[in-house]
């Protein structure tokens, strides 16, 4: 008797205790996908749509989606958790993987791009003069 009474006072107790997950709080996929939109896609769609028919440039893809590479944090080398993702586009047809590839920093929400061998701010893409960012989205050797 004893026994279920101290489980019952556990029970009542531990009811009060908050999650350590909030429900509002959105998934690191969904921050993500939302932080990509906000920050290149948008503005990205906004550049296009105001560019003349008869430009040079490619034309802009009639879709894009974002997909987030890994569903869980990866530490920098100098330990700053980032998420790297990828966008691909559609032109009409099937969808060409990879357009544009990336990694979008946890605390600061900040956006890098993949040119080459080298990241820059996504800033690169709505035609902004940037430097490359050395040493960001590139996962710290592990540890042994």
């Amino acid at each position: 008797m004893n026994y279920l009474r101290s489980l019952s006072l556990c029970a009542f107790v531990l009811s009060f205790v908050p999650s350590l997950a909030s429900a509002d709080e959105p998934s690191l996929i969904e921050w993500t996908q939302h932080r990509v939109e906000a920050g290149i896609l948008k503005p990205l769609a906004e550049r296009e749509a105001s560019r003349s028919r008869f430009s040079r440039a490619r034309p802009p893809p009639h879709e894009r989606r974002i997909r987030v590479t890994q569903a869980a944090l990866t530490r920098d080398k100098q330990g700053k958790d980032f998420v790297p993702f990828a966008v691909d586009v559609s032109f009409g047809g099937d969808w060409e993987q990879n357009d544009i590839v990336g990694c979008a920093y946890r605390a600061s929400g900040a956006l890098f791009v993949q040119r080459g061998d080298a990241y820059f701010p996504a800033a690169l893409l709505l035609g902004k003069s940037v430097d490359p960012a050395p040493g960001v989205c590139q996962a710290a050797p592990a540890r042994s």
